[in-house]
Parts: structure tokens; sequence; C-alpha cells
């Protein structure tokens, strides 16, 4: 068996990337305050999600995939997405008025989603859901359509798996007894539930 201990700078390599995220995120609405965006919005935007995609892939693989970690990836997704939404309406105001309605209800199921969390377990939710994974890799097609090709009519598939994503999330929160990141789907949510003392 190898036990070989990590080295220091490898096994940060994560958090690096939670952190990459976090700086790029700014760095989009800096880029839309003209009303503009140049390419490296769009270039910007698919590092973030690539960093996002990997540093869960390589903590696993390093075995430094701490509660402290997932909860700090799902934070830098959150000020990602809120920097893209300022971004958008500095952009493309007139795309957030056609979809105000899907929009304002997607945002209300994440905030109702938040706020069952925070009311039952004193955290935000951290499960990284597949349906979370599909949801971002959409809003990636649709974020790169709109910046990169002002095409807005992928927007409304990422608004549907924002619904799916947030009910299904609402529906494991009020399943678990306690706080857990990392819970893939409302299945394993019930194999949990199950294993759990109640």
């Amino acid at each position: 068996m190898n036990t070989q201990k990590v080295p220091f700078f490898v096994e940060r390599i994560p958090s690096i990337l939670v952190g990459i995220r976090v700086a790029i995120a700014p760095l989009l609405v800096l880029d839309a305050l003209d009303h503009d965006t140049t390419i490296w919005f769009v270039v910007g935007y698919i590092i973030a999600i690539l960093s996002d995609i990997f540093d869960g892939i390589i903590a696993r693989r390093l075995g430094v995939s701490t509660v402290e970690l997932r909860q700090a990836d799902s934070w830098a997704d959150i000020f990602l997405f809120i920097c893209l939404a300022i971004s958008t309406w500095l952009v493309y105001p007139h795309v957030l008025r056609d979809f105000k309605t899907p929009l304002f209800l997607a945002l209300a199921a994440q905030l109702i989603l938040f706020t069952i969390s925070l009311i039952k377990f004193k955290k935000l939710p951290s499960f990284h859901t597949y349906t979370a994974k599909i949801w971002g890799l959409m809003l990636l097609i649709a974020t790169v359509s709109l910046f990169g090709f002002d095409y807005d009519k992928p927007l409304w598939l990422a608004i549907v798996l924002c619904w799916i994503n947030s009910t299904e999330e609402i529906a494991m929160t009020l399943l678990l007894p306690e706080w857990k990141c990392d819970v893939l789907s409302i299945f394993h949510a019930l194999n949990l539930r199950r294993d759990l003392p109640q």
C-alpha cells in the first residue's frame, strides 16, 4: 500500500481552484461595467466553471475533500452566480426583463431552499447533486450562448433545471435529520436517512 504523504502544495490545489473562482467572479462584473463585454468574459467564466468541476474531483483523488472545502466550494458558486447575474443586468437588462417571471420563480426556489436549510441546520446546503452539476453545465452553455453569441434561448433550459434542482434539494433538506454535504441525489438522501439515527 502506498502511504506516501501528498506534498503540501499538491493538496492545496482544490483550495486554489476555489480561490480562482472567487477571484474571477468580480472580474466578470468589471468587464461588464461599460455595458459590454470582451471575449475574456466568456473565457473567464469557462475557467471558473472548469475550476468548479475539477476542485471536487482532485480533492477526492487526493483524499482532502473536507466539509470545510466543500462549503467553501458552495460559497464560491453562490458568489460566481451573483456576479454573473449582475453582469447580465449590466449588459443584457432586456433579457432579465423578458425572463423576469421564470427567473423570479427560480430565485424564490433557491431562497426557499437556503431558508429551510438555515432554519433546520444553521448552515447553507452543500449537496453537490447530479441535478446541480447538470444545471451548472446548462448555465455554462446559456452564458456562453448569451455573452458570446447574443442568443438567449438556452436560458430557458437552465431555469427549468434550476427549478428541478431546487425542488430536489428542498426535499432532501426536509428528509435528512442532520446536515450532510456531497449527497448526490434524493435517492442517496433516502438511503442516508435509513442509516442515520433518527
